[in-house]
């Protein structure tokens, strides 16, 4: 009967210690479970922030992408304009020096 309760003793020795290493396990993993999880808020947080960031970044791009446009709209009709200045000025030079020779052969005609 000593042998059996010896036995016995070994098993609940040994029951204990594998119930302990459990334990042991178990804190470990809830410690990696605490620690993701302080992890997990924080890139919440950052990625909160960076959300924040990339929805005002996108509305300066916009409004930039606007005013560029604008400015591109403004040049492309004040190149078109300033053309036909030119057309018109070359056009009137032409008109005033054949005016100019024909008054030159006009007055050499009547001298």
């Amino acid at each position: 009967m000593a042998q059996q309760g010896a036995t016995l003793q070994n098993y609940n020795n040994e029951l204990v210690r594998c119930i302990e290493e459990l334990r042991e396990k178990r804190e470990e993993v809830n410690r990696q479970i605490l620690k993701e999880e302080e992890e997990k808020a924080k890139i919440q947080r950052d990625l909160s922030i960076l959300t924040e960031r990339l929805g005002r970044v996108n509305e300066s791009l916009a409004r930039k992408v606007t005013a560029r446009n604008e400015y591109d709209h403004t040049i492309q009709e004040t190149e078109s304009a300033y053309m036909k200045i030119l057309e018109s000025s070359q056009t009137l030079l032409h008109v005033l020096k054949r005016e100019t020779s024909n008054l030159s052969k006009k007055r050499q005609a009547s001298s």
